[in-house]
């Protein structure tokens, strides 16, 4: 289930207690069949890879443990089967044991340093795609987010939602590149966005905030490194008690809309500059209108979706699947849809992925009351 406000993060698997017995199970295979075959065959030479293959997942002191029982083993080999060449042997399970002990310590130190990362990640995700309520007012809305690696808590892709005196407003966005710059940018449009979005009457200005924001993020970064920092961006405008809505897409893949079982792409009128690159295309945005219905269903999304490819290389048909949907909450879509891109990936994204699903209900009107209480 996704969590009510939060994005959905992809996580590595735990290990399951199969493999954390594995350097055990190896022992008792190894030391059985070197008691059950010919002394020539020498099983017991196989000893040192258990110590071995217990660094990669224990801590030090049940890997040297490990390595003193199959020492043990070996000496007791050599008692029943005398000429087995139990010293060197012997030697060698020693040898691996130290080996194997410094580099289980080198693990769990390097395992913290990655934990410590991860708070600040988690931290930084805090940042760029904070909590946010799932309804405001007549507009019910669930958030999806997919970093491309596993061990990744956020990327470039951005999202944010505000309600505001001109309705609830809506960002998603992209930013070109990996690493630092791109979450840098990426919190730099969405506070920009936070802020801009109360003051804005419309989405135009909001939009010249955000391009003068990520123009300045930019400003840091070496002049030729220009055309490679730019973002893609969606707002969306839902007026509160209203029957259409405003789009402004500067680049971005258009929203898909699911209306009494017919399927719209809401594409652009007129194309809008690319945030940070209007001072180079000018800075005319085009802002178009769509008219929707309550228990109409939304769903904005980055291009990580539609970029998603199966084993022959096909991208995701994110339009065929969304025709496939019966008519769902924005929670129940949006769970099919992760669900059903890491099936279709194999678990294996190229890029990260963002997904907004907004669902317009009927606001109920308040019940007029009697100015006599005497009636």
């Amino acid at each position: 289930m996704i969590k009510p406000g939060r994005p959905r993060l992809r996580r590595r698997p735990d290990r399951g207690p199969l493999t954390l017995l594995s350097p055990v199970i190896l022992t008792v295979v190894i030391a059985t069949l070197a008691y059950t075959t010919p002394r020539e065959v020498a099983f017991s030479r196989l000893l040192p890879a258990a110590p071995a293959l217990a660094a990669a997942m224990w801590p030090v002191l049940p890997t040297v443990l490990l390595g003193t029982v199959c020492l043990f083993l070996m000496i007791g080999l050599g008692v029943v089967f005398p000429g087995l060449g139990t010293w060197w042997t012997a030697s060698g399970i020693v040898a691996v044991t130290v080996a194997a002990a410094y580099g289980s310590h080198v693990r769990l130190q390097r395992e913290r340093t990655l934990f410590q990362v991860r708070l600040v990640a988690d931290a930084a995700q805090q940042v760029v795609l904070s909590p946010m309520p799932r309804r405001f007012g007549g507009v019910e809305i669930e958030a999806l987010y997919l970093a491309a690696a596993a061990e990744a808590r956020i990327g470039g892709d951005f999202y944010e939602v505000v309600d505001t005196q001109y309705g609830v407003r809506l960002l998603i966005g992209d930013v070109r590149g990996k690493g630092l710059p791109a979450v840098g940018q990426a919190a730099a449009m969405v506070n920009c966005f936070r802020e801009a979005a109360y003051d804005e009457a419309d989405l135009g200005s909001v939009a010249r905030r955000l391009d003068a924001s990520s123009t300045r993020y930019s400003a840091a970064f070496p002049p030729q490194d220009l055309m490679e920092r730019f973002a893609t961006a969606l707002l969306v405008e839902i007026p509160h008690g209203g029957s259409r809505i405003g789009i402004l897409n500067c680049g971005h893949p258009p929203p898909l809309l699911l209306s009494r079982g017919e399927l719209r792409t809401l594409e652009p009128t007129a194309p809008s500059p690319l945030l940070n690159l209007a001072e180079l295309t000018g800075d005319h945005y085009s802002i178009d209108s769509f008219g929707v219905v309550p228990g109409d269903l939304l769903l904005l999304y980055t291009d990580g979706v539609t970029e998603a490819r199966d084993r022959d290389g096909e991208f995701f048909p994110l339009a065929a699947w969304m025709r496939r949907q019966a008519p769902p909450g924005p929670r129940e879509l949006l769970g099919a849809l992760h669900r059903d891109l890491l099936h279709y990936s194999g678990g294996g994204l190229d890029d990260d992925i963002a997904a907004l699903a907004v669902r317009l209900r009927e606001v109920p009107e308040p019940l007029e009351t009697s100015g006599d209480p005497a009636g």
